[in-house]
């Protein structure tokens, strides 16, 4: 895809995470790398706890808006036959290429829109994204697109916001504990502070989504923070530890490919 082919939001949050990678995501991607457990999101909820995960020994995945390509590299070392990851931000793509080399692990990197990522249909038995395509992408796009690049009985699995907490989400400053937008119409967000677009349907949208792009939903996982969570290093400017202690702040879901 060309430059002038990209949507205008995939150019705002390519230099979102181009600034981003050189402020917080380059100098944290070593330590998510060597992450002994898999845990997902704000709060590193153990996948243990979450349970989301298909059995990944032998099979093939994609990851859809890799970023620094550390959720590829613990599927790899889960036995993962083969993992691409598939990301827009050249700067991450470098961090991630870095680190790929450098434990060796033979992931396969590739710089598209995960929208359209011009890669072979029917490649994958899993498509997954941590907070990747799963919120900076349209959900009316990528979706279809994860389900294209899936064999028959694959599965894809993302992590996104919880559509509560974007409904108290006001546009500057952490989420409140009232409702700050209506649900209706729900979909593309673009945040004034620091540009960027993000996309959230609500679950029902999400669900009718899924199954017309040929899924069956397995299950959504709502994410709280534990008791002892602290304020997240980078993200806590916008979440506590207080509001997802009450409320779900996240959502894990998991839906498998009509054969």
């Amino acid at each position: 895809m060309s430059e002038s082919d990209l949507p205008d939001y995939v150019k705002v949050n390519r230099d979102h995470w181009t600034k981003n990678n050189a402020a917080y995501t380059d100098g944290r991607a070593e330590h998510a790398w060597n992450e002994q457990e898999i845990s997902w999101g704000v709060w590193n909820t153990p996948e243990s706890e979450v349970n989301v995960l298909p059995d990944v020994r032998g099979k093939d995945v994609v990851e859809l808006g890799c970023g620094t390509a550390y959720v590829s590299a613990w599927l790899k070392r889960r036995g993962a036959r083969r993992v691409v990851g598939v990301g827009i931000t050249p700067a991450q793509l470098d961090s991630a290429r870095r680190l790929n080399t450098k434990y060796g692990l033979g992931l396969e990197l590739v710089e598209a829109n995960a929208e359209a990522t011009g890669l072979p249909a029917a490649s994958f038995d899993l498509a997954i994204s941590e907070y990747g395509a799963s919120i900076w992408c349209d959900p009316y796009k990528w979706i279809p697109e994860a389900a294209r690049l899936l064999r028959p009985n694959g599965e894809l699995v993302f992590l996104r916001n919880s559509t509560l907490s974007i409904l108290c989400m006001p546009d500057h400053g952490k989420v409140q504990e009232r409702l700050q937008r209506p649900q209706l119409g729900l979909n593309r967000l673009d945040w004034p502070d620091d540009p960027e677009t993000e996309f959230q349907l609500a679950a029902g949208d999400l669900i009718r989504l899924l199954r017309k792009s040929g899924f069956e939903l397995l299950d959504m996982v709502e994410i709280f923070a534990k008791a002892d969570a602290v304020n997240h290093p980078f993200y806590g400017e916008y979440m506590s530890v207080e509001w997802a202690q009450k409320w779900p702040s996240e959502e894990m879901w998991r839906a498998r490919k009509r054969s």
